[in-house]
């Protein structure tokens, strides 16, 4: 009886292995290195200037309240320095990437826009 439970309770870790070895393991290697050459913005390159933080917090409350947009597009990386809004990170279609780079020109008034925005491959 013990030999026929022990059998059982290894068969779905070795299925489990098995479709761990089809999918391959996240790289994310290349994008980190990225963001530590400096050659990118990060959020650590967020002024603290009363008129970059405002800019920031008007597009974040601007994106958090579209309903249309994703989960995933509503994480995107806000960052402002000197008038200078980056948006940076994954979304799930060009339609959220153009409506976020619509709500942020729209709550930034006159601020420049870089759109670094990216388009997540569907799955």
């Amino acid at each position: 009886m013990k030999q026929i439970t022990l059998s059982l309770l290894c068969v779905p870790v070795f299925t489990l292995a098995a479709i761990a070895q089809d999918t391959p393991a996240a790289d994310n290697t290349k994008k980190n290195q990225r963001d530590r050459s400096g050659d990118t913005k990060t959020s650590g390159d967020q002024s603290n200037s009363s008129q970059d933080v405002k800019i920031t917090a008007a597009i974040r409350r601007a994106v958090v309240r579209d309903h249309s947009l994703s989960m995933t597009a509503k994480n995107v990386k806000i960052i402002t320095a000197n008038g200078m809004v980056t948006l940076r990170g994954p979304v799930k279609s060009d339609a959220e990437k153009a409506k976020i780079v619509e709500l942020a020109q729209s709550a930034a008034g006159n601020a420049k826009i870089d759109n670094q925005l990216e388009v997540k491959a569907s799955k």
